[in-house]
């Protein structure tokens, strides 16, 4: 039974989360149970997010390891691209953590503009950073994810790990795919990138499981100001293209 098995890890020292609830393999005797229910939990969280980020249209998201310390120059030049950013109009969204996280919401914060932090509910208690004006909690990843996509007008990857690369590469499958607009891309921070585009153009591309166009979708930079040159001019040639209210 589900109940025991989190009884179990509870006794072990750490509770499960929802997202390993649903994706726990269903047994016959518990399904009606568990499943169809958490439908509707979901159904919340999708309500409650679109509802709290409705009025958000300018937003660029960004990216990075949880596990940056303040010293470090990303930190720094997180938090000045988000400043610059926020300055510029646009809001400023983050998954709500400690390191780039922190550091973004806190430039953005500090810069006096909208700083909304996504937090998630981890096995390890990821407690939101202090710097948000608009702070949410999700339960579900995928819930979480949709309102970085639905929200962002861009999003900026600064140098991390698994939970980064994910973000990277499911925001490069909507794009190629069309399942979303082709919005800016931006990677921060040359070295760090460089061996990962080497991989992509002498393994993927050459390979042919990317054409020329899929490699061009990302940009690359160590100038918070040239990440807000990006997303300006991405705005300003969207502006051109997308249609009137009565053109459609």
């Amino acid at each position: 039974m589900a109940e025991t098995k989190q009884t179990e890890m509870e006794a072990a020292g750490r509770q499960t989360t929802q997202d390993e609830q649903l994706l726990e393999t269903p047994r016959l005797d518990e399904f009606t149970h568990t499943d169809t229910w958490r439908v509707f939990r979901i159904m919340g969280e999708f309500v409650e997010g679109f509802d709290d980020l409705a009025t958000v249209t300018r937003g660029v998201a960004i990216f990075g390891s949880a596990r940056t310390p303040t010293d470090n120059p990303f930190y720094a030049a997180a938090r000045e691209t988000a400043a610059l950013l926020a300055k510029a109009g646009f809001s400023v969204i983050t998954g709500g953590g400690p390191g780039i996280m922190e550091a973004a919401n806190r430039g953005a914060f500090e810069a006096a503009g909208v700083s909304i932090g996504c937090n998630i509910e981890l096995p390890f208690e990821q407690a939101p950073n202090p710097y948000q004006t608009r702070s949410l909690t999700f339960k579900y990843f995928f819930v979480r994810k949709t309102m970085f996509v639905k929200y962002s007008n861009a999003f900026v990857i600064f140098p991390g790990g698994f939970g980064t690369l994910d973000e990277l590469f499911e925001a490069l499958t909507l794009i190629q795919t069309r399942k979303i607009n082709n919005f800016p891309v931006i990677l921060f921070g040359t070295e760090f990138w460089a061996g990962m585009l080497g991989w992509l153009e002498e393994a993927i591309l050459k390979s042919k499981y990317i054409a020329a166009e899929d490699r061009n979708l990302l940009h690359l930079t160590d100038s918070p100001s040239e990440v807000v040159e990006i997303v300006h001019r991405s705005q300003d040639a969207l502006s051109k293209t997308s249609p009137g209210p009565y053109d459609i």
